[in-house]
Order: C-alpha cells, then sequence, then structure tokens
C-alpha cells in the first residue's frame, strides 16, 4: 500500500494486486462532522450519483457503465472518527482479462472526475427535480432505522454518550433538516466545499502505480483548489463521575440494552484484543456466559471504537433481566481487569482477530474502507504492522487495557408493557 499527494489537499492510496478479477476504484470527500452540514453532504452524494454534463441520467449512466464491460458504481456516506466520507466507489473487470489494447482504467477515472466536476444541472444549477426527489429518499432513509431496533438502540447509544461530540451525530444527518434543504442552500453547499474538502482516491488492480496516478490526475485537473479544509482530529472525553442511565419507551417486546465505556489507553492494540475477548467473537465472556451459560439475553456483543476510545456493549433481553444482565456484563469486565481467565480465551481472541485482519486482505472494498479510515483519522498503520502489534500483546497489557475502561451511559429501550 502506498499512498502519495496528487495535488493540494488530493491524496492517492495505491494497492497494486493481481488477486482480483475486478479493479476497485474510490474517490471521496472527507470533511469534519457537523450537524450542519451532515444531511447535505450526504444528500448532495446522492443528487451528484444521478447524473453528468456528458450521462445526465441514470438510464445514460447505466448505459455508459454497460458500455465499460458491466463496470459498477455506487454513492457512499462514512463516519470515520469525527469526520464524514462520502463519494462514490467503483469497480469493472481489470484490463488484464480484456482483449488486447482495451483500457478501462482512464475511463473510469474520468468518470469518477465527472460527477464531482462535472454533474448533471438545469440552467447552471444542480437539477432540482434530482434534489426533490433525493431529499425525499434521504429522509425516508434516515427516520427508517427505527424499524431496526438494534442499529437504533446503538446509534441511541453513541448520540446519548457523545451529546455535544461529533461523534455522537449521523453520518446522514436529520431527517427534519434534511428536508429543508433547498436547490439554492444545496447549490452554494456544493460550490462551497468542492475547492475545500480534502480528496481522497483509491486504486486497487494490477496497472502500474505511474498510469493510476496520471490517469486520476487528469480526471481531477479541473478541481478548483482554495480554502483547505482539514479532517477533524478525534477528540477523546473521560467518563463521567456517575454513570448515566437513559430509558426510552417504545412498541417493543424485545428490550434493547446499551453500555458504553470510555478508556484513556492509548495501548489500542491490547484494547482490541481485550474487547475482542470481553464481547468481540462467539468465543468472548459476554457470548459464553451472559447469553449462553446464564440465558440472560438473546445476544450479547461489544465494539471497540478505535479512534474515539470508546467500547459499546449491546444486547437483547427480557426487560425483566435488566438488573441481572447490567451486573453480569460488568461482572465479565472485572474478571479481565482482574486477569481472571484461561489461556485459551487469550489466544483464541488474538487468532480471531488475525483471520479477521488477513480476510480484510481478501477484499478490495474492505482495504479500502480501512485505508479511508485511516486517511480520514490521520493514521498510517497499514494492515500488516497492525498484524505484528497484535501478536505483540501480552496478558499484562490486556488486563491494563480493561482497568482503563469506565462506564459512562447505560440506554435501555424498553416496551410500554414493562
Amino acid at each position: 500500500m502506498a499512498r502519495q499527494m496528487l495535488m493540494d489537499n488530493v491524496y492517492l492510496t495505491y494497492i497494486p494486486s493481481e488477486k482480483f478479477k475486478t479493479a476497485f476504484f474510490s474517490a471521496q470527500m472527507v470533511m469534519p462532522l457537523e450537524k450542519d452540514t451532515a444531511g447535505r453532504n450526504a444528500l448532495l452524494v446522492n443528487v451528484l450519483s444521478r447524473g453528468t454534463l456528458r450521462f445526465p441520467d441514470m438510464q445514460a449512466l447505466s448505459a455508459h457503465l454497460d458500455r465499460l464491460y458491466g463496470a459498477r458504481l455506487e454513492p457512499t456516506v462514512r463516519k470515520k472518527g469525527e469526520n464524514q466520507v462520502f463519494g462514490f466507489v467503483a469497480s469493472c473487470v481489470d484490463e488484464r482479462f480484456l482483449p488486447e489494447g482495451e483500457r478501462l482504467l482512464e475511463p473510469m477515472a474520468d468518470l469518477l472526475g465527472e460527477l464531482f466536476l462535472s454533474p448533471a444541472t438545469r440552467n447552471g444549477r444542480l437539477r432540482g427535480d434530482y434534489v426533490d426527489s433525493e431529499r425525499a429518499k434521504l429522509a425516508d432513509l434516515i427516520r427508517s432505522d427505527i424499524n431496526d431496533k438494534r442499529l437504533y438502540a446503538a446509534r441511541r447509544l453513541l448520540e446519548e454518550m457523545c451529546a455535544g461530540e461529533p461523534y455522537g451525530l449521523s453520518r446522514l444527518g436529520i431527517a427534519k433538516e434534511v428536508e429543508r434543504i433547498s436547490l439554492q442552500r444545496l447549490n452554494s453547499h456544493y460550490q462551497a466545499i468542492l475547492p475545500a474538502a480534502r480528496l481522497e482516491l483509491f486504486y486497487c488492480g494490477a496497472a502500474p502505480e505511474k498510469r493510476v496516478a496520471g490517469a486520476f490526475t487528469r480526471a481531477f485537473a479541473a478541481l478548483p483548489r482554495q480554502g483547505a479544509v482539514e479532517p477533524a482530529a478525534t477528540t477523546r472525553r473521560p467518563a463521567p463521575e456517575q454513570c448515566r442511565v437513559v430509558e426510552e419507551i417504545m412498541d417493543v417486546s424485545q428490550g434493547k440494552l446499551g453500555i458504553g465505556f470510555r478508556t484513556d489507553s492509548r495501548d489500542m492494540a491490547a484494547t482490541m484484543v481485550m474487547n475482542s475477548m470481553f464481547g468481540g467473537t462467539s468465543n468472548s465472556k459476554l457470548f459464553l456466559n451472559v447469553r449462553e451459560k446464564l440465558s440472560l439475553c438473546y445476544y450479547a456483543g461489544s465494539t471497540y471504537h478505535r479512534a474515539k476510545g470508546l467500547v459499546t456493549v449491546a444486547s437483547g433481553i427480557e426487560p425483566a433481566n435488566y438488573d441481572r444482565a447490567v451486573t453480569e456484563i460488568m461482572a465479565q469486565l472485572e474478571a479481565l481487569k482482574e486477569g481472571r481467565w484461561e489461556e485459551w480465551e487469550f489466544q483464541g481472541a488474538k487468532s480471531s482477530l488475525r483471520n479477521s485482519l488477513l480476510s480484510m486482505e481478501d477484499s478490495a472494498g474492505a482495504m479500502e474502507d480501512y485505508a479511508m479510515g485511516q486517511a480520514a483519522v490521520g493514521g498510517d498503520e497499514s494492515i500488516p504492522l497492525l498484524l505484528e502489534t497484535v501478536a505483540a500483546v501480552t496478558p499484562e497489557r490486556v488486563q491494563e487495557a480493561a482497568a482503563c475502561l469506565k462506564s459512562d451511559t447505560i440506554y435501555f429501550l424498553k416496551g410500554k408493557e414493562a
């Protein structure tokens, strides 16, 4: 993996590979995640995906992709650290499998450039019909997250835990705010962020690096570059003196319990192993004890938010088991703090992490997602280096990482009858 600057505030990550039959492309803008602009950015990329000056509608764009041997293209909006990453990912047949002389690299790079620089317009502005259509779809999508109570509860935990922090914001913005975005406001926003946003480009395939760099440089040559806005550095806050408890009542039959912890440990590799032992795998303490042995929940797992220094637990429980479930989850963390575990738990967690990291190299999309995360938070840790740091973690470091976890917020979504 190699990363270079093509022009001011424009970077290319290049991964040479003949492992895949397809070449993978990505062009993403990176901006600090803010309440006022999150919805605009999410809406903008969806509007831009509707067409370009050359291919002004979805039909023309689809026909062009078909001519490129069935190439694929889709808009993406992600949260990486306290930044919003939005743009396009694309893939096409690797040129090794095409007739002699056929080129796809340059046309694909050109198309990504056109989506940002030459969108479909009417009277010099973004098309109002596209804005109206995508605005309604985005607002519906944001509201639909309440239909998946598991994901909804996870989002609400972060929202409560990180109130007043960018990390607590949704990557898509707020539905009510999205509905207020007019054509004029979105067009002005587009003109403002185009020259200022960090642009991260990505390529994974068999083409030489010099040719890839040249194709992207040409495709984005007209990109204005002034007033650069750097990605936001992710901040960490200490846990409160007293753990906060937030309850929400809905028409649900299964309670959703979330517990958020903060850590000031900078030993990320040890915290990764600790989280894997805590609730990151099907051999973790939460799964084997709270779910399997004690039958206190339908599911239980934990997630480590590396950039932000958070660990969150998600569990589905019967409301009557709330007190016991919270007590047992805390007891499993206490066991890690005291070093009470079997050797197979430690080795199994490291093995699981190793397999998970190695599997990323079997997917160009996974490598792109990892690279975008590193670029957004200012990291430069490659997957091989991360493998080495995880392998070097000792039981003592795991115990120290567990000791750094402090409970911050408990969120419980329960039914009306409870």
